[in-house]
């Protein structure tokens, strides 16, 4: 059993990385190659040439290859895993027709031709109208027939990124279940795509069934490494291609969450509160739970759409002095930044933020905010305060996904590259007033993928045993009780009234100033 190896492709949105893991959960050898996020032609795109994605995975690969020839030999299977949201174009030929547009693009399409009246008068009823015509507004597909028609007219599959990589390793145009999250025609609940030809989703979403792909389960195989993509890879041609899962089905699997008691909190660029469940519901109106990578359960969620990038942005506008301290020690600036985190005591002396710096379809006139301003605060009060603000609304989305599936969460996991810090994991605990556990590797998606190859394999039985054999927990942070208290006050007093109050405000910001322009 031990002698057996996955290879895990991990593609996000700012790097790819190539992973061997044993079927202990050990990972034994890695290549990470970074990427530019994206290119822009202008403000408020956001492109990315799918290729570059794949010529970056070959190079990560040849380069574990390289370094550790003998593991590369115990290779039994590779699994995908990649960003979500983002669709590539492919002609009939399995040739890309123009760059991908990126779940961070914010270019919306004009969907002049009205929807269709019964469609208007059922959305009408139940409140949903203005949240269907966004959704449609910011179809990918929708943008690209409007404006780009000759493009889309010479688009034979279209595929998400995952499916994409799976078609350069295998040459089918296959993809998982467990990856198809996106403005997709995609039966959510039945793990399909749409059966009727008469469903709004269709019409909606702008993407016609003959440009679709096959659809399998999770942990199935796929197909086989070509001779072409073994030339390109260095992998053994005929190698087993396992269906994977989305980039935060596999942190949630590969944190051990695959029950409802515990919840998954990803500190990644876009932050996300999510559990594993036996039964379908909607966390939010028409937001529907994504399929999970095992089979018969699903995925719901909460996201905080510019999450972590926050701290980026928080990096580049206000904290020079760190970022020239850090480049001096070696060290980076997030990491000088999370020491001096403990500096300020638990809700920043009153700083609460709100962290809707990107409108969600839900709440498309949201802004974010900072209340609470004194002479005493700094930046560094600043910067907890965004920490402390997207666990806010992070445990805001808890909350509703508790009371959609009627069960108290326990335990939380953390991944991403905040859960890195044990300040921001101890801030986390203290906020939720539960314990966080922190396995013991950062690569948590790849190691989720890995799960899948050997259940997929047959290595482990099932989700359970191999789970129970691969995760294994490093860290455990205990909520501080009277930390906990000032939150739960600053939480149901402060935070849960912000929206509330100011959302008129906002609605009037954007009559004035036109921004965003939803």
């Amino acid at each position: 059993m031990g002698e057996k190896r996955i290879l895990s492709i991990d593609c996000g949105t700012q790097s790819v990385r190539a992973m061997i893991f044993d079927s202990e959960g050990n990972l034994i050898a890695k290549d990470k190659r970074e990427i530019q996020p994206y290119f822009s032609k202008k403000p408020g795109w956001a492109e990315q040439d799918p290729e570059m994605y794949w010529q970056k995975a070959c190079q990560a690969m040849r380069t574990v290859k390289e370094s550790n020839p003998e593991e590369w030999k115990k290779i039994a299977a590779i699994v995908v895993t990649t960003l979500r949201a983002t669709e590539v174009l492919l002609d009939k030929n399995g040739e890309v027709i123009r760059p991908s547009i990126l779940w961070l693009d914010q270019r919306k399409a004009k969907c002049k031709e009205p929807l269709r009246f019964s469609d208007k008068i059922i959305f009408t009823i139940i409140s949903m109208r203005r949240t269907i015509e966004i959704i449609r507004k910011h179809s990918t597909a929708n943008w690209i027939k409007e404006n780009e028609p000759q493009f889309w007219d010479k688009t034979y599959k279209y595929m998400l990124i995952s499916g994409f990589f799976n078609y350069k390793l295998t040459g089918k145009f296959v993809d998982s279940i467990a990856s198809q999250i996106g403005f997709l025609p995609f039966d959510y609940k039945n793990k399909r795509w749409e059966k009727s030809n008469n469903s709004w989703k269709w019409y909606v979403f702008g993407v016609e069934r003959d440009k679709l792909y096959d659809l399998v389960e999770a942990g199935s195989i796929i197909g086989k490494v070509t001779k072409k993509a073994a030339e390109e890879t260095g992998l053994k041609e005929g190698l087993p291609v396992v269906a994977g899962g989305s980039d935060k089905g596999c942190e949630t699997l590969g944190n051990g969450c695959i029950e409802p008691s515990s919840a998954s909190l990803s500190f990644g660029t876009t932050a996300t509160v999510q559990i594993t469940s036996p039964v379908y519901f909607e966390p939010l109106r028409f937001m529907p739970s994504y399929p999970a990578v095992i089979p018969g359960n699903y995925n719901p969620e909460i996201e905080i759409f510019r999450g972590y990038w926050m701290i980026s942005w928080f990096k580049k506008e206000f904290a020079e002095k760190e970022v020239k301290e850090a480049e001096k020690k070696h060290i980076s600036a997030e990491k000088l930044l999370n020491q001096r985190l403990n500096e300020i005591p638990p809700g920043s002396l009153g700083l609460v933020l709100q962290p809707y710096w990107g409108p969600h379809v839900k709440t498309p006139d949201a802004k974010g905010s900072i209340i609470g301003f004194g002479d005493v605060h700094t930046r560094i009060h600043v910067y907890r305060a965004i920490i402390e603000g997207i666990n806010y609304a992070l445990m805001d989305g808890l909350e509703k996904i508790e009371k959609k599936s009627k069960t108290k969460v326990q335990k939380i996991m953390v991944a991403g590259g905040g859960s890195r810090s044990d300040a921001i994991c101890q801030i986390t605990a203290d906020m939720f007033n539960k314990p966080v556990y922190r396995i013991n590797t950062h690569e948590v998606s790849g190691l989720g993928a890995a799960i899948i190859g050997f259940v997929g394999i047959g290595t482990y039985k099932d989700y359970k045993e191999a789970i129970k054999n691969m995760v294994h927990y490093k860290s455990i942070f205990k909520p501080n009780p009277e930390n906990s208290r000032v939150y739960r006050k600053l939480y149901k007093d402060v935070y849960k009234k912000i929206y509330p109050s100011l959302k008129k405000i906002y609605k009037d910001i954007k009559r004035i100033t036109n921004y965003p322009e939803i």
